[in-house]
């Protein structure tokens, strides 16, 4: 059993659960796009992308999947 939660996560899960809007980590969000998490940091502001912040950090964010989504079609 995994008992460690990546902060990330933590606030995904939470967010997901009580908002329509669905998110995802930048991680998961370049593994859709078939880029790493450097690449996909760089992809975001290059597109202008949403992104939702987490608590107590500038620079760690989430991304709407809705936004990844459209870039899949």
């Amino acid at each position: 059993m995994n008992l460690f939660e990546d902060s990330d996560q933590a606030f995904k899960k939470t967010f997901n659960a009580t908002s329509n809007e669905e998110i995802l980590t930048v991680a998961e969000a370049g593994q859709m796009l078939g880029l790493s998490k450097d690449q996909m940091k760089l992809f975001v502001d290059k597109k202008g992308l949403t992104k939702i912040k987490v608590a107590r950090s500038v620079f760690r964010y989430l991304l709407l999947k809705e936004e990844i989504d459209k870039l899949l079609k």
